[in-house]
């Protein structure tokens, strides 16, 4: 007899749900009392989502073994859900060790960027690298952020700033969508830098009289979806008026707003967002004390990037007095030539260690909040009946190892389960 479900994950020592209640983000006040549950199992059906979750005892009464494909004893172990990545640039051919030399010396990033550096540089090599190319960079980089336990990432194309080059990234990350398991969100960044030969106006009336009509038509005859438009709105870069441009047309053609602002200047960029209705806002470094407050009001999540500030040696992003004012707090890698991390663990640990956030605030920022921040958290971000069934399982028995282990992850995640199907086990695990 055929079996009726995928998978059981059994008896863990803790089941880390993160919200039980259907909530689609969590606010500071609810931070503290994430959902877990002790001696818990998860089933999952064959279409990958979560049937039942409960304590194992209740669950072994309500299925017999032999209903299950694949059972997996999670004996002093721990569930969560999959990791949710925010924010990355993973498109891309060349590399910028060099620049991490310059910036050892002293040189700031917008120093690299007028010298030919920083975007332009990986700008030259993508438009001239073949979509084959890019797909086998891109696929290493996902597989390295699955292994980490990302199973929801968003996934920004950037480096083309001309049309073919833009259409060439989002094939990339459309192919990856169709042949990895992994879950991606994608994101049209045209406007990530001015290209050169162009000044900002110019730019922006190219991406809205000409890319942009063209995602809408790859979008309805199927060859590429798009969810998510960004712009980096920075001084010297695209202005507000730009961006408000940009950003509205992209709104137009059925596209989530999901930009870059107040990185490196206070560009009130926030408040720009909020405006605009947009999902949400990343990095906020010069944010505005008006900006906080409109993104709280506005429900627009607040996309933090410790790797970024850290390795940039940014003032901090203010986690804190953005939790106080009610933001939707979500966390992500940064992950790109100028600042190459694909552990959202170690994004936990900085947030926690620089920005000054608890393991618990820090483990909802990078898995319902995340999801909140990419229009996902109805199926992602937390252990639910009805959600895709997403899992990281630690060789630990508490969940705060992951984060309290910087750098450790290569050690503690076991499993990775993307809707039910194991997709990596740690064959070199140790016993703890």
């Amino acid at each position: 007899m055929a079996s009726e479900y995928k998978l059981l994950l059994e008896g863990a020592q803790q089941l880390v749900l993160i919200c039980s209640k259907g909530e689609h983000y969590l606010l500071q006040a609810a931070m503290p009392n994430l959902a877990v549950l002790a001696n818990a199992s998860v089933v999952i059906g064959k279409d990958g989502y979560i049937k039942a979750v409960g304590h194992a005892d209740s669950i072994r009464r309500q299925f017999s073994e032999a209903s299950f494909e694949k059972i997996i004893d999670c004996s002093g172990k721990c569930i969560l859900p999959g990791l949710v990545d925010a924010h990355t640039h993973p498109v891309w051919a060349g590399d910028r060790v060099n620049e991490f030399a310059m910036k050892l010396a002293g040189a700031t990033y917008m120093d690299i960027h007028q010298a030919g550096g920083g975007i332009h540089f990986t700008v030259e090599h993508t438009q001239k690298t073949s979509e084959e190319e890019l797909f086998g960079g891109f696929k290493h980089r996902l597989l390295r952020m699955l292994r980490a336990g990302t199973t929801l990432v968003e996934c920004k194309s950037g480096y083309g700033l001309n049309l073919d080059t833009e259409i060439k990234m989002l094939r990339v990350i459309e192919r990856a969508k169709q042949e990895l398991d992994i879950g991606i969100s994608s994101t049209y960044c045209g406007a990530h830098s001015v290209p050169k030969g162009k000044n900002a106006t110019e730019a922006t009336d190219d991406i809205v009289n000409n890319h942009l009509p063209k995602l809408k038509e790859l979008d309805l005859n199927g060859e590429i979806h798009v969810d998510n438009i960004d712009v980096f709105c920075e001084k010297g870069v695209f202005d507000l008026s730009s961006n408000k441009r940009i950003l509205q047309a992209g709104k137009d053609i059925g596209l989530q707003i999901n930009f870059h602002g107040d990185e490196l200047h206070p560009m009130k960029s926030a408040e720009l967002g909020a405006e605009l209705g947009a999902q949400a806002i990343s990095h906020l470094e010069e944010v505005s004390d008006e900006g906080i407050t409109a993104m709280a009001s506005a429900k627009c999540a607040a996309v933090l990037l410790p790797t970024t500030a850290y390795i940039l040696r940014l003032k901090q992003p203010q986690a804190r007095k953005m939790l106080k004012e009610g933001v939707i707090v979500a966390l992500g890698s940064d992950f790109n030539p100028n600042a190459y991390c694909c552990s959202m663990p170690m994004v936990m640990h900085l947030a926690c260690v620089n920005m000054k956030m608890s393991m618990k605030e820090a483990l909802a920022a990078a898995t319902i909040n995340a999801a909140y921040a990419l229009g996902r958290s109805h199926t992602h971000g937390s252990i639910e009946n009805g959600k895709q069934g997403d899992f990281i399982i630690l060789n630990s028995s508490r969940w705060e190892h992951l984060i309290y282990q910087f750098g450790g992850h290569q050690e503690l995640i076991e499993y990775v389960v993307v809707k039910g199907k194991v997709i990596y086990k740690n064959e070199s695990i140790l016993d703890y």
